[in-house]
């Protein structure tokens, strides 16, 4: 497949990051039991889907849109409306997707796939007053899958689309569109997909491309294409290999006299997300003792929470991985004698 490109349509490339191009891909990697064995997701799958399981995602809506392969309804992937688009501005374009888009969407994923599940069929049949329910789903998918690892999955992106503008600076744009993929090339003032089965005429695609690095698609690109929209391209983030390697152990010593003991303790426990309860078990410290240090670190930036159900999750902020890194590199905490004065708790 040939995507011809014009100067016009060169100018309009630009680059985004898409919260629902996390969210499809990583329900298509769950519920199909692919994370199970992935080599850089399962980590983060054996975290997530037990919340998924119980709060009954696993035979949601988003498992009946989002079949373990093929084609995905592309109104669930609006084109970011800039470079670092909200989950919020995301939902609002699908709640507000014309009912003919929809439909013609699950028209196809039925006969894709041979069937369409009872919440699909009902979307289908009244677009207007089920999206409602689906976009609800994907704030609940979104708190207990996504958010909770949100500054870290960012980060990863942000990285890739920093590495490709500065290719683009030094090289130029088919020097970026050679390293995209090895599917990817540039060749005569056409971009060539060699993975992509169905046409796509630049008189139906739209002006432009949108490129959207994702860590959960996979080792190979996706392409939609909804007119009038840019054709969006999405393809697997530099780095990603690294996402859920443990960070430098925390040198809570170094940490301690700034932060106070339990809290500094606190944030190297939440190296991976928890609950006020699953903290208190895993440090000895009381729940109401726990809650209280989560809320200050709250207010300072330093923890993020992700209502899970009845529970609430919290998370490392990127500005806490930063303080972490930099107390694992210093210099380690002298010993104090049992008469010194000790930190706050």
């Amino acid at each position: 497949m040939e995507l011809a490109f014009s100067v016009r349509d060169l100018a309009q490339t630009r680059f985004a990051v898409s919260p629902m191009w996390e969210v499809g891909p990583s329900c298509r990697l769950l519920f199909s039991g692919a994370a199970g064995t992935h080599p850089v997701h399962r980590v983060w799958a054996a975290q997530v889907r037990p919340r998924l399981t119980a709060a009954g995602l696993d035979r949601g809506w988003l498992a009946e849109l989002v079949p373990p392969s093929g084609y995905v309804p592309d109104f669930l992937n609006p084109a970011p409306p800039g470079p670092g688009a909200t989950l919020g501005e995301e939902l609002e374009r699908i709640r507000t997707a014309p009912a003919g888009r929809i439909r013609e969407d699950l028209d196809r994923l039925r006969d894709e796939q041979g069937r369409l599940g009872p919440r699909a069929r009902g979307l289908h049949a009244a677009p207007r007053e089920r999206l409602p329910r689906l976009v609800a789903e994907i704030e609940t998918y979104w708190e207990l899958a996504i958010a909770p690892y949100w500054a870290r999955i960012r980060a990863v992106l942000d990285a890739d689309v920093f590495h490709r503008i500065r290719q683009i600076t030094e090289h130029g744009a088919a020097h970026l569109f050679h390293d995209l993929h090895p599917s990817v090339s540039w060749h005569d003032d056409s971009l060539r997909l060699t993975r992509r089965r169905r046409p796509l005429p630049r008189s139906s695609a739209g002006d432009g491309l949108l490129l959207i690095p994702s860590v959960f698609i996979g080792p190979i690109p996706f392409t939609r294409v909804t007119p009038p929209d840019p054709p969006q391209l999405a393809y697997p983030a530099r780095g990603t290999g690294a996402l859920w390697e443990r960070r430098p152990a925390a040198c809570t010593g170094a940490l301690a006299p700034v932060l106070g003991r339990s809290r500094a303790l606190l944030l190297a426990e939440l190296e991976t997300p928890a609950t006020t309860t699953g903290l208190a078990r895993r440090t000895g410290l009381s729940t109401a003792g726990v809650s209280q240090y989560l809320a200050a670190l709250r207010a300072a930036g330093l923890v993020s929470a992700h209502r899970a159900g009845r529970s609430v999750l919290y998370a490392r902020t990127s500005a806490a991985d930063v303080l972490l890194t930099a107390a694992a590199g210093g210099p380690p905490a002298r010993r104090r004698s049992p008469a010194e004065p000790g930190t706050e708790p």
